[in-house]
């Protein structure tokens, strides 16, 4: 089939629904004329003649009579299938697929996925986790949520995190047998839960700000992790002191299970942002996903203090 074809064959589609080429040219958007040297042409490359025509009347000879039969089911599924797609467009449906550090996936993703999934039924969530930088694109995902500087140049990022406060926090259990420390040099004396960096595989240092002055802190403990959310596991089971973000300490510091401890000496830093390609055509689902997280509060502009520390995967 020649390129031209599809769209000469749905002009004659026009014409045999309206048996008029003035009606047929004013549905199609084009002159009478230019639509009457269509069907001449097609019925040239065909060899066989669609249309009787006079200047007054227009009907299907036999051939059009039997080509419009074979068309008109085809049509009909293209026509079904651009609505379907359009309809798509206008609603949230099909697989979101999203790549978020581990951070990002339990402070944005995990609060909000159950409400996201009982709004839009027809939406199913697919998260990819890793702290890995990644090409999106080249990898099939909608969109990827972490530090702003994962966002190509040219991708669209969109805040869904503000500024994140650190939280310093131990299980009530551990400060029963520990007494809690006053300044960062006290960690020394406390088991901690150490946090390797997954880029380069080093130790990671807790860095700590106080009336302009910062510092990073080597800490010790029995316990070694790469997941912030297993940090955060092991201070509530008592196992040490963990240094994470007060987004994913909260629920346990709500519920009484960590104690937060040196928050005057608490750095804040960047946020997490939201990125995706291009301007245009953003799926109706990637659209109620940052709809929800915004409405959920997480886009908050205040001002931050520091890098973020554990953006460096």
């Amino acid at each position: 089939m020649r390129r031209g074809d599809l769209g000469d064959l749905t002009a004659f589609v026009a014409v045999a629904d309206n048996l008029s080429f003035r009606a047929a040219a004013a549905r199609l958007g084009v002159t009478p004329s230019a639509l009457s040297h269509t069907m001449r042409q097609l019925e040239e490359r065909l060899g066989v003649r669609l249309l009787h025509r006079t200047t007054r009347s227009v009907s299907l000879t036999d051939a059009g009579r039997r080509l419009i039969e074979w068309l008109r089911p085809a049509i009909d599924q293209i026509a079904s299938a651009i609505d379907d797609l359009s309809g798509e467009q206008q609603r949230p449906h099909g697989n979101l697929r999203i790549h978020a550090t581990h951070m990002a996936a339990a402070a944005v993703i995990a609060p909000i996925w159950r409400r996201f999934l009982s709004m839009y039924p027809e939406v199913s969530i697919e998260l990819g986790v890793d702290e890995a930088r990644i090409d999106i694109v080249a990898q099939g995902f909608d969109a990827g949520i972490g530090p702003q500087d994962r966002a190509a140049v040219d991708m669209i990022a969109v805040r869904v995190m503000g500024p994140m406060k650190v939280a310093v926090v131990g299980a009530p259990e551990y400060f029963a047998r520990h007494s809690p420390p006053r300044m960062p040099e006290d960690l020394a004396r406390h088991s901690c839960v150490q946090y390797r960096v997954v880029a380069d595989g080093g130790m990671f240092k807790w860095p700590f700000e106080r009336s302009g002055k910062s510092q990073r802190i080597s800490v010790d403990g029995r316990i070694m992790v790469n997941d912030p959310d297993l940090a955060v596991r092991a201070a509530v089971d008592g196992l040490g002191i963990a240094y994470t973000v007060e987004a994913l300490a909260e629920p346990f510091l709500r519920s009484g299970q960590l104690v937060q401890v040196l928050a005057n000496w608490s750095p804040s830093f960047e946020g997490l942002f939201l990125y995706y390609p291009g301007h245009r055509q953003v799926p109706a689902a990637l659209r109620a996903l940052i709809d929800i997280i915004r409405a959920a509060g997480g886009s908050t502009s205040a001002t931050y203090s520091s890098e973020n520390p554990f953006a460096t995967g």
